[in-house]
């Protein structure tokens, strides 16, 4: 059954005004930004502004015992170093988990979710759940919580990867939205917040395409309007590895700010532009952004550090 109404949290937190485009940037401080970072940077902040639209930062820290210290420093050093400006106050979720709550205890109303008591030992190597828990009625206290998917396909059209399906009944099962040691799971609190953000589009690497149909289907369940999506082509190592901060990506350099942004920009397959300034770089990458030279495919093909 999906909810006919927008689930918003009962908190000072009240749904942004909807404008034409609305983008953002959400690094996660497991780590330093890095090359790879950068690439999003860039194209979620010239895709919006060449759209006359919004660019808001968020610091998705819910994973807390996660964050790598002085990693959200590092993020916001750079995002100055570099010419960034969020047209907003920048949020972090480790600070709006009492909203993710709400929002699951609306959908527990819902009977939505539920418990699972399901461990990785028990679940073994399948990676589809069978609904184990779904009809035990367990307590939600010191469980995982689950959101239940329906037997149906849904897609959506990318700007850059094409048409992307996914029928979760069979591809994932039921998802958790809630780990059993009470960490927030990333597909929850995203949603909730690109929507009290009023978000209209989404920016982000290629890797995290197969995140959208769970959170277009939980999108569905609370109401929330769908966005549009473009994901990028991912920047890789000499180990044919995506750059991240996993694989020991090398951190960015502020004091390098416009040589990287330089090398990020022609990496997107924009034209090249003037070193100067790092936001004055950005004006000018704004004014000659074209989405269609964006290199095709999920990776891109150089190699970087």
């Amino acid at each position: 059954m999906l909810l006919n109404n927008p689930v918003l949290s009962p908190s000072s937190d009240k749904e942004e005004i909807r404008v034409a485009y609305r983008g953002r940037f959400a690094p996660s401080p497991t780590g330093p930004l890095h090359f790879g970072s950068l690439i999003t940077a860039v194209a979620s902040y010239c895709e919006a502004k060449a759209h006359q639209g919004e660019w808001i930062v968020r610091i998705e820290d819910t994973d807390i015992p996660r964050i790598y210290p002085g990693s959200e420093a590092h993020i916001l050093k750079c995002l100055d170093a570099f010419g960034f400006e969020s047209d907003k106050e920048i949020i972090f979720q480790k600070d709006r988990l009492d909203i993710y709550e709400s929002v699951i205890e609306q959908l527990h109303q819902q009977r939505l979710v539920y418990a699972c008591q399901c461990t990785r030992k028990i679940l073994g190597s399948n990676h589809i759940y069978t609904e184990t828990c779904r009809h035990l009625n367990l307590p939600l206290a010191h469980q995982a919580i689950r959101v239940k998917v329906d037997d149906c396909e849904i897609c959506f059209d990318d700007a850059l990867q094409g048409r992307h399906c996914s029928n979760l009944k069979y591809d994932l099962g039921d998802f958790v939205l809630k780990r059993r040691d009470g960490i927030i799971n990333y597909q929850l609190a995203v949603v909730v917040d690109d929507y009290l953000q009023g978000m209209t589009h989404v920016v982000r690497g290629a890797d995290l395409l197969d995140n959208t149909e769970r959170q277009i289907w939980l999108g569905k369940l609370l109401g929330y309007p769908e966005l549009s999506y473009m994901h990028l082509p991912l920047a890789m190592n000499d180990q044919g590895q995506k750059l991240s901060k996993q694989n020991m990506a090398q951190a960015l350099d502020p004091a390098q700010a416009s040589v990287l942004l330089s090398d990020a920009i022609t990496a997107l397959g924009q034209p090249a532009v003037e070193l100067d300034l790092p936001d004055r770089m950005l004006i000018q990458a704004v004014a000659q952004w074209d989405r269609k030279s964006i290199p095709q495919g999920t990776e891109i093909q150089a190699v970087f550090l």
